[in-house]
């Protein structure tokens, strides 16, 4: 178990590091007056990024499906999944997905040239992921219900 549990840490690292990162590159991008060659550059590394975070993402998952039903992490004495704080973190994950697509929603905007959102409200976006990974963290390692 203890290696399947260091995988989809290590996988989900690496998952949030491009949730953390690619919303920074929406920023820019969402900067007024950039240069053409600017833009285009930035659109490359968020198409690779978001790529890249995706191909991640799936173990991550997967690696985590593995500890909830091939370990049963969060099971009750009674063998029934009865910990609060498993459903609340699955919220979280659920959460954390449609972050994910939302990231690739906005990325095929600004790639259509239909972004209508200020640099600012990317830089609040941005920080969206790390409220959800503190929860997430929180929940997993405090098990308050």
């Amino acid at each position: 178990m203890l290696w399947i549990k260091s995988l989809h840490i290590v996988f989900i690292v690496s998952w949030f590091s491009g949730l953390f990162y690619l919303p920074r590159i929406f920023v820019n991008l969402a900067k007024e007056g950039e240069e053409s060659t600017v833009i285009e550059r930035l659109l490359l590394m968020a198409r690779r990024l978001y790529r890249f975070m995706t191909l991640l993402m799936i173990p991550a998952l997967g690696f985590g499906l593995w500890l909830w039903l091939g370990y049963g992490v969060g099971r009750g004495d009674n063998g029934t999944f009865a910990a609060g704080w498993l459903y609340a973190k699955l919220a979280i994950v659920i959460g954390v997905i449609g972050y994910h697509h939302a990231c690739g929603s906005l990325l095929r905007k600004f790639e259509n040239g239909l972004n209508r959102r200020s640099e600012v409200w990317y830089r609040w976006f941005n920080e969206m992921p790390v409220l959800l990974l503190l929860a997430a963290v929180i929940l997993v390692v405090v098990k308050p219900f």
